[in-house]
Parts: C-alpha cells; sequence; structure tokens
C-alpha cells in the first residue's frame, strides 16, 4: 500500500500534471470550472423538478433548468477564445474573441440562428459542449495569429480603442464570413460532422467491450470535468432502443438474462452502476467523512453527502476529481472495473436480475431504487451494496495518498 502511495504521489501525480498544464488543455479545463455556477444551479432546479411530480400547481422547475444546464454549451463557446486570449495575454483581444466564438458556434449549430436566435436549440446545452470546444479552439487559433496585427503605426495618433475596434475587424470577419460560407452558403453540416467522430460508437455499445468502453469514456471525460450530457446524442438513441425492445421481450414473455440489454438508462443509473452519480462517488465521500484527516477533506465529504445520496455529484467532481491527477485514476478505473463486474454478475452469472420496467427516477436513492428497478430483488439489492463496498475498496488508496497531501499544505499554512 505504502509502494502504491508514493508512486502515486511521486511519479504518477506529476507525469500527468504536465499533461494537465497544456495550453488548451488549461483552457478548456478553465472554461467548464467557470462553469460550474450554472451548473450547480442546475442541478439545484432539477432536483427541484421532483416536487412538480407531487405539486402540479408549482411552476415548472425545468424553466430555470433550461436557462442555466440549458444554455452551458453557448457560454462555452465564449470562455474558451476568451480564456485562450486570457493565457496567451492578449487581453485586449479576449472579449470580443469570446463573442465571437458565441456567433460561430450559433452560425455551426443553427444556421437559422440569424432569425431564429435557437432559443429552443438543445446544443445550446451541454449537448454542444464539443461543438462549441471545436468553434472556440477555431475562434481562439484565429484571434492569436492576427494578436499582433494593425492597421496602424506604433506612433499613430489615432486613440488605442479606435486602433482595437479596426484591428479586431479583421479576424471577427474572417471567423463569422468563414462560418458562413460553409455552413450556410456551401451547406456543410459542422455541428453533425463534430458529433459524428462518436457516431461509430453506436453500433458497438451493446456488446460488452462497447458497454465497458462508453462507461469508462463517461468517467474519463467527467473527471475533467466536462459534464457527461454532452455524450447524450450518442447514447440516448441507443438506450432507447435497448429499453423499448427490453419491454417488447418481457410483452412477449421470452425475457431471459440472457437477451434482455444492459446499455439502458435503467440499469446504469438507477440500479446498479453510478452510486451517488457517475463514478460511483457516494461511496468517495462517505471514505471523506470517515478516514480523513484533513478537516478539507472532511468538510468536503459532509457537504457533499447529502447531494451524493440523491445521486447529484457536480460538488464532489468539481470540488475534489476534476483535474486532480491523485481521483483521475481511481475514477477511470471505476469507469472499467464495475462495468466489467456488473457485466458478469447480471449477464454471464444471473446473480442479480436485469431491470424488466422502465425506472428512470436517477435521484431517487440506493437501494431503494434498484428495489423498485429490480421489482423487490433481493439479490438485486445485495448486488448494489457489494457494488458499493467495491467502489470504496477502489477509492481508498488514492484517497489516502491526497489525504496525505492535504494534511501536510494545512499543517504548512498554519506554520507560515
Amino acid at each position: 500500500m505504502d509502494k502504491l502511495i508514493k508512486w502515486l504521489e511521486n511519479s504518477f501525480a506529476p507525469k500527468l500534471q504536465k499533461i494537465t498544464n497544456l495550453t488548451w488543455i488549461v483552457v478548456i479545463k478553465d472554461s467548464v470550472m467557470q462553469l460550474l455556477p450554472f451548473i450547480l444551479a442546475g442541478s439545484i432546479f432539477c432536483v427541484g423538478t421532483i416536487l412538480n411530480d407531487y405539486i402540479p400547481a408549482l411552476p415548472s422547475f425545468w424553466t430555470p433548468f433550461g436557462w442555466t444546464m440549458s444554455k452551458i454549451g453557448l457560454m462555452a463557446s465564449f470562455l474558451i477564445p476568451f480564456n485562450y486570449c486570457e493565457k496567451k495575454r492578449f487581453r485586449k483581444q479576449r472579449i470580443l474573441a469570446g463573442f465571437t466564438g458565441m456567433m460561430l458556434f450559433m452560425i455551426c449549430i443553427d444556421p437559422q440562428s440569424a432569425e431564429e436566435m435557437g432559443q429552443g436549440h438543445s446544443l445550446y446545452g451541454a449537448n454542444g459542449m464539443f461543438v462549441a470546444i471545436f468553434t472556440g479552439i477555431i475562434v481562439g487559433l484565429v484571434f492569436g495569429a492576427f494578436a499582433k496585427f494593425s492597421f496602424f503605426k506604433e506612433d499613430s495618433a489615432i486613440p488605442d480603442f479606435v486602433r482595437q475596434w479596426f484591428d479586431s475587424l479583421l479576424p471577427i470577419m474572417l471567423v463569422i464570413a468563414g462560418g458562413w460560407l460553409i455552413v450556410q452558403v456551401a451547406g456543410v453540416d459542422v455541428a453533425g460532422a463534430v458529433q459524428a467522430v462518436f457516431m461509430p460508437l453506436q453500433s458497438a455499445l451493446t456488446s460488452p467491450v462497447g458497454f465497458v468502453f462508453f462507461l469508462f469514456l463517461k468517467c474519463f471525460i467527467y473527471s475533467m470535468g466536462i459534464s457527461t450530457w454532452v455524450l447524450t446524442p450518442v447514447d440516448e438513441p441507443v438506450k432507447l432502443a435497448v429499453i423499448t425492445a427490453n419491454l417488447e421481450l418481457v410483452a412477449a414473455g421470452v425475457a431471459t438474462y440472457q437477451n434482455l440489454g444492459i446499455f439502458t438508462e435503467t440499469f446504469m443509473f438507477c440500479t446498479y452502476l453510478w452510486i451517488g452519480g457517475v463514478g460511483c462517488t457516494l461511496s468517495l465521500c462517505l471514505l471523506m467523512m470517515v478516514i480523513c484527516k484533513s478537516s478539507e477533506l472532511k468538510a468536503l465529504g459532509r457537504a457533499c453527502i447529502v447531494p451524493g445520496i440523491f445521486n447529484i455529484n457536480e460538488p464532489i467532481i468539481f470540488g475534489a476529481i476534476a483535474w486532480n491527477p491523485l481521483l483521475m485514476l481511481p475514477m477511470w478505473l471505476q469507469g472499467i472495473i464495475l462495468p466489467i463486474v456488473t457485466y458478469i454478475f447480471t449477464k454471464v452469472i444471473p446473480f442479480a436480475p436485469i431491470p424488466r420496467i422502465q425506472f428512470d427516477l436517477w435521484y431517487c436513492p440506493y437501494p431503494i431504487s434498484t428495489f423498485i428497478a429490480t421489482q423487490g430483488s433481493i439479490t438485486g439489492v445485495i448486488f448494489a451494496i457489494l457494488t458499493f463496498v467495491l467502489s470504496a475498496v477502489i477509492w481508498f488508496p488514492f484517497l489516502k495518498a491526497y489525504d496525505d497531501q492535504k494534511v501536510k499544505e494545512e499543517a504548512a499554512a498554519i506554520k507560515a
């Protein structure tokens, strides 16, 4: 155990830190982290929608949710070129670069945005994050290329703010005119092309390898602070098709553990795998409260335990895991080990039953949701508890290393 902890602290963390310090990695990370208040607000509004199910007279909480989480793609399209210019010290161009990023993003996801402003477009939210990253990088590179360009000489008598207007005109025109010519004149579906990179995954998702790979991918991108909602266009159609096929098998009376599919919302988010949210983070919150000596981590564990019970893990993700080398790796392992174990004990060895109903209330606490989804299966509840224990075992050595690091930092701060 000590050797593993020393390797994590002295070898793995420094090497991964070098990668996370790359310019575009830092820019994307900072942009996503700056969206955190909107992500957390959206999570609260999302929890509030539960009340609408029981008190119909209340106004719909989905409306404020739509103006927080459902607009983070648009926000990211501003922040990425803005932060790139900030990182490169092109401070005069940063605001205009941000607005230009928003314009290119809207051109790419909705060619009619100039007329309709695309208010209801689904890609304005988390679904459009990859498109926002792509357009943000393009705009950042264009503005970076023209950062030192000027139509005027250094000793020109023209005021600085006027010079900035004209100097920024060229990159703005290049981006907007380029986007217009490519998307609207040439008819190229840029947003579709960006998302199409992930489309080949669809044919493989229902296989054992595809199932494990996709859940690992969710943990991987989430550990970098990118919401797993960005993968909705890829996985949602597959999940709907699988649950439809499952219900047809049940209705026909021929459903078995061999032919029932597991790539469904009910199976992955309400039955066994993600207890506390993607990456099975509820056990991490509990460990922080119980074993950590760092006052900061103990407090974080207490703050995140209640949201975690309702499978809301943005606080723990952005408070401890995102871009933290010591906790990113165990989250990746959760995305590999837990799906493999779950597949074996549901599809190979039928110990835990595969849900035969559709129960997608992901905010229902485990193992209550497991009990409902499996229609009262005791073995299903037992397996969910065992999954929780296994996830804690995976988190433990990495959290211990992080705790030791935080204790040293707190002691040094006290001495200082």
